[in-house]
This record gives C-alpha cells, sequence and structure tokens, in this order.
C-alpha cells in the first residue's frame, strides 16, 4: 500500500484538498486529480516550460516539483488568469500577436511571461542585466527570461511582440 499525504493548496482562488502519493509531482496534481489540463506535459525533464505554472508569484516548471512541496501556496495556472469571455492582458495579446502556431507551449509561455515581468519589476537581475542596481524591460531580458520556454513553431518573434504590448500598457 501506497502511502498518501493531504495537502492544501489554494489554486486559481480556489481553496482545494489533496490526498496524494507524496511522489505526485504538481503537475500532475493539477492534470489529473484537480482536471486543469492547461498546463502541458511536454519533456517532464523542466527542459521545454510547457508546464510553466506560477507558485507564490514566482514561475516554476510543475513537473520538476511535487505537489506536497507547495502545502499552503498560492497556485495559478492558465485557467486562473483569465477565461474566454474574459482574457489576461497577456492572453489577449498572444492573440492579437498570433504568439502561439500550434498552441502547445502557449498556456506555460502566457504563464511565465506573466511572472517574468514580475521578476524585472521586483528587480531580480537575468544573467543579461548590465547594471545589477536598475533592472530594465529590454527584448534582451525578455529572450533571456524566457528561454527556458520552448515553442518548436518558433513562434519567438510574436511572443516578444505579445510581451512588450502588455509590459508598455
Amino acid at each position: 500500500m501506497t502511502p498518501t499525504m493531504q495537502l492544501s493548496l489554494t489554486v486559481n482562488g480556489n481553496p482545494r484538498t489533496l490526498t496524494l502519493d507524496p511522489r505526485v509531482t504538481l503537475l500532475d496534481a493539477l492534470r489529473e486529480h484537480l482536471h486543469l489540463t492547461g498546463s502541458k506535459k511536454g519533456c517532464d525533464h523542466g527542459q521545454c516550460g510547457a508546464c510553466t505554472v506560477i507558485v507564490e508569484g514566482r514561475r516554476i516548471n510543475s513537473c520538476l516539483s511535487l505537489a506536497v512541496m507547495h502545502d499552503g501556496e498560492e497556485v495559478t495556472t492558465i485557467e486562473g488568469l483569465g477565461s474566454p469571455d474574459q482574457l489576461h492582458p497577456m492572453q489577449a495579446a498572444f492573440v492579437k500577436h498570433d504568439g502561439f502556431q500550434c498552441g502547445y507551449c502557449t498556456p506555460g509561455q502566457i504563464c511565465s511571461s506573466v511572472a517574468m515581468l514580475g521578476e524585472i519589476a521586483d528587480g531580480i537581475p537575468s544573467h543579461v542585466t548590465e547594471d545589477l542596481m536598475q533592472v530594465d524591460f529590454s527584448d534582451a531580458e525578455v529572450r533571456e527570461r524566457m528561454s527556458g520556454n520552448i515553442c518548436r513553431c518558433a513562434a519567438y518573434p510574436n511572443i516578444i511582440d505579445a510581451i512588450r504590448e502588455v509590459q508598455e500598457a
């Protein structure tokens, strides 16, 4: 018999209690147990970014994180950012700039870009930040920070246009 653990998460603003095998990843908890299938299982090794969600305001690869590690934390998935009737500004910008092609990576790209703009606003430097005391938005910053999200269709210029539009709004 596999031991289980009970954990509580706030997912997209809703409190949720789960009883899970402690080896279940956050991605599988969201997809298989809460039926939030927006986050995608791509490489399952944290290399493609398709599974990116926002936890406590920071983006993470949910395939690399155990659900029990996030007991008591707030998780935002693509479903929590907006709805088809009321898109999040980043979702609307991706549509406007055709920042998706097949769409498989799009939920992770959007979650990552929303949290990435928060990182820049919080002054968190990246590898390309020249002045560590002054973090400014630039295409170089966006490319570096989004490099963990792979788009097999190569919609990168459109994704950058969408992110830039939201940042400038």
